[in-house]
């Protein structure tokens, strides 16, 4: 059973209130980038895997798409994200990325936002995506990239507490971190840039797009302590299609 770290009360009231604020990175860097990957959506039969609070289904639908199927293993974020949606094309299912099983119908996207690095056996994943897509049917998702889910400890700091370097370390060692970030043992798993990109093409697709985004000149106008995500990269993000 993989871990539910958003129904954790403190964790999902950090969380909250780090997405209402809009200061982390989905935002700033993640979210503006892989909307600019997306297809045209009119018409588009999509899933949503890791949904969150939704904003990806309805900002798909404000932009064409039929109808969108988002799942998150978080009750607490699937209450939050059917409050703030009024749309019946939008169909919110509690449950694991793991162990959904979508009918065979098929849809025309599939998009996971920061949600794989949670998911134990990514491979098998994958393989269930590969399967639930129309052909020429796209996958597109970004995870936290794997130069931070190595060792991840963090920014080093100097004697004045400035950051002085995030050490990269174990990065061959695929498996299973631990981490603190609102609270402590959150679980991630660590797999490499190889894995991610392999596996997808070992399953039949082809790439598209290899992206490490970074902040916007607009993010860091408004923002300019962004600026430290140029030192490294804070998110890999990955687009596929399944080829005919």
């Amino acid at each position: 059973m993989p871990q539910n770290i958003y129904d954790e009360p403190i964790f999902f009231e950090g969380y909250k209130n780090l997405r209402q604020a809009d200061t982390g990175l989905n935002g700033a860097l993640e979210m503006p980038a892989l909307r600019e990957l997306l297809p045209d959506l009119a018409g588009a039969r999509i899933l949503d895997l890791g949904c969150g609070f939704g904003d990806f289904a309805r900002h798909a639908r404000s932009i064409g798409a039929n109808s969108v199927v988002a799942l998150d293993v978080s009750q607490n974020m699937i209450s939050e994200a059917r409050k703030l949606t009024d749309d019946a094309s939008i169909d919110y299912i509690c449950h694991s990325i793991e162990g959904y099983r979508p009918s065979s119908e098929g849809f025309d996207l599939i998009v996971s936002s920061m949600a794989l690095h949670y998911v134990e056996d990514y491979k098998a994943v994958v393989n269930i995506v590969y399967g639930s897509l129309t052909a020429g049917g796209k996958f597109i998702f970004s995870v936290e990239h794997p130069s931070c889910t190595a060792n991840p400890i963090g920014w080093l700091r100097d004697e004045d507490g400035l950051p002085t370097n995030w050490p990269l370390d174990r990065y061959q060692d695929e498996g299973i971190r631990q981490t603190t970030w609102f609270v402590d043992d959150v679980l991630k798993y660590h797999r490499t840039t190889e894995t991610y990109v392999s596996v997808l093409l070992n399953a039949g697709f082809r790439l598209d797009h290899f992206k490490e985004p970074k902040p916007t000149e607009q993010a860091l106008t408004e923002r300019p302590s962004l600026s430290i995500n140029l030192r490294r990269p804070p998110v890999l993000l990955l687009g596929a299609t399944k080829q005919t």
